[in-house]
């Protein structure tokens, strides 16, 4: 995406609003960023690499003309996120969104997984998204702010379940059960809770790290799905702006899937890797290996 991305909404649809995007920096969260701006909306893009942040940020409001505040926070520490809420909003005077984007991933057979690459998966992807929702949440709450929204970023396998990635099928299904559960108890404080699953929408460095190498070839996740491609930023972009939204205010507890209809041909994105020869599974760790070090 760029500067001269056209929403499905009018321009004003987000402006004098706030919101928070984690893992903004880059991917998926840098494009819903940039169509939060577009629309007028105020945005806080936060992640660990703090240069990162700095250089989309610059690029953002560049190609916007909207403001952008970088903030570098560890999700997995909730002092940290608390430190995210204060300075959002000391910068801003408060909040009125908070997209849950950040994750991590990677492919293995369950069986070479130490308890370790568990943990440091759910850390980021549950527990990042437990701390940010607790941290925002309880200031909306304590405020008696109302007209807040809750975004979180799932995958389709979160109901599934899918093989070779079930540390990110575990994390992601708490993080669908935590949406559906707050959009109900949370919902008296004026908080909605909403979450998109994806399909294959291919960023750079999340998909290396997935198939690396020739398996992106070979395993072309797009092929998987009916209408014979992968998604488009814009396409999810444009779906975010509308749930994080006062248009979609009627909408609490729903999981929107866009996927071009693919988890519908096969349950789970990734099982289609138990073709893949048990000897092949060191050249592949191999190769994420070099990506994760490039």
């Amino acid at each position: 995406m760029s500067g001269t991305y056209e929403s499905m909404l009018r321009p004003d649809a987000l402006k004098g609003r706030t919101i928070v995007v984690t893992g903004g920096g880059t991917g998926l969260g840098r494009s819903m960023a940039e169509a939060f701006l577009v629309l007028g909306a105020s945005v806080v893009i936060t992640s660990r690499k703090l240069d990162v942040l700095e250089k989309a940020a610059e690029e953002l409001a560049a190609s916007t003309g909207g403001t952008v505040m970088p903030v570098a926070c560890d999700v997995r520490k909730y002092l940290e996120v608390e430190q995210l809420v204060e300075k959002a909003v000391a910068r801003f005077g408060g909040v009125d969104g908070l997209v849950n984007n950040a994750a991590g991933n990677f492919i293995s057979p369950t069986e070479r997984l130490s308890s370790k690459a568990f943990e440091v998966i759910i850390d980021i992807v549950l527990m990042g998204t437990v701390n940010c929702t607790l941290a925002f949440g309880k200031h909306w709450i304590a405020k008696g702010e109302r007209d807040k929204a809750v975004l979180n970023i799932t995958t389709t396998y979160a109901w599934t379940g899918s093989g070779f990635v079930v540390p990110s099928a575990c994390a992601k299904a708490g993080v669908l059960a935590l949406t559906r559960s707050l959009a109900v108890e949370w919902a008296r404080y004026g908080i909605r809770s909403n979450a998109i699953a994806p399909g294959p929408f291919p960023t750079k460095g999340a998909w290396d790290r997935l198939l690396p190498g020739e398996l992106m070839e070979r395993f072309d996740l797009a092929k998987r799905v009916p209408l014979g491609r992968a998604g488009e930023h814009r396409e999810l972009a444009d779906l975010a702006s509308y749930l994080i939204s006062p248009f979609s205010g009627y909408i609490n507890g729903e999981v929107v899937t866009i996927d071009g209809g693919e988890w519908l041909r096969g349950a789970g994105q990734f099982s289609q890797l138990e073709a893949v020869e048990p000897g092949m599974w060191d050249e592949i760790e191999r190769m994420v290996r070099g990506v994760r070090g490039s």
